[in-house]
This record gives structure tokens, sequence and C-alpha cells, in this order.
């Protein structure tokens, strides 16, 4: 004999019911469509709901996108402003540098001398002589001793006393 999936003494499923069957507690009848359209409600609301939070997530991430190139737009144009700034420093500078070059030539210095302040150059019937005599008026005091010798004092003290100590 061939082998059957059949178990005797089994009743078979039961199928989903297309009519309307009345509702014990209220008395009205229900259909299996609207079950189904609440299920459906459901899950058409749910599937909304991530199409809106995808749709928010997408906008939130464009606007991060937007405001970072806006940030690094004016930090850009902050950066041009002070090599802007910088290059007419620079260039103020080198004329500066080049007026106290002009200046500082001698002739250019004696010409202001002898007009602005009156000065004149040194003549032979002004210079004076002085002599000093060659003794050494330099005195060195007992008393100053260097930074070495004291370290060593220091030492030798610390040393004798460790030795009166010890005897």
């Amino acid at each position: 004999m061939a082998y059957s999936r059949y178990e005797y003494g089994t009743s078979p499923r039961k199928i989903k019911e297309d009519y309307e069957k009345p509702n014990k507690k209220t008395g009205k009848t229900r259909t299996a469509s609207r079950v189904t359209k609440n299920n459906n409600t459901k899950v058409t609301k749910l599937k909304k709901a991530k199409i809106v939070s995808y749709v928010a997530l997408g906008f939130a991430s464009l606007f991060l996108i937007s405001y970072r190139y806006a940030v690094i737009d004016k930090t850009y144009s902050n950066l041009k402003s002070l090599r802007t700034d910088l290059g007419l420093i620079e260039k103020e500078t080198a004329q500066l540098e080049a007026n106290i070059e002009s200046s500082l030539n001698l002739t250019k210095i004696e010409q202001e001398a002898k007009e602005k302040l009156g000065m004149q150059k040194l003549s032979t019937s002004q210079i004076v002589y002085v002599t000093l005599p060659k003794v050494d008026y330099v005195e060195t005091s007992a008393s100053e001793v260097t930074n070495d010798e004291k370290s060593t004092n220091v030492i030798m003290d610390i040393l004798s006393k460790i030795l009166d100590i010890i005897r």
C-alpha cells in the first residue's frame, strides 16, 4: 500500500468566513472586509509614517549639508579679507622700511643737524685734552665671595659638622 499523509480522526482546517456574522454583545453584524480594512489602514498609516520620517530625515541632512557649506563660505570670505589686510600691512611695512633706510643716510643726518638744530662740526679750538694719573682707584672688598666659593664653603661646613658628629 502507498504511504499517505492523511491521519484518521482529524478535522479539516476552517476557512475564513465571507458572510456576515452577528456580534454576540451588540447584535450588530460585522463583515470580514471591515476587519481587513482596519488592518490595511494600520499598515498604510505605518507606511506613511515611515515615508514621512524618511523625508524629514532627508530634509534634515540636506539642511545640515547646506549649513556646513554656508559656514565654509563664511570662513573662506573671512580668510580672504584677512589676506588682503595682510597684503596692505606688508606693503605699509615695506614703505616704512624704505623711509627708515633713506633717513639713516649720514649725509642727510648731518644736513638736518646743521639746518634744524644749528649744530656745526667740531673745530680744533673746541678740543680739550684731559690727563689722568695712571693709578688704579678700584678696590676689591674682602667680603665679596663668589658663588663657587660660597658653595664650597657650605659643603665644607656640612662635612666638618658630619665629622664632628661621628667623632
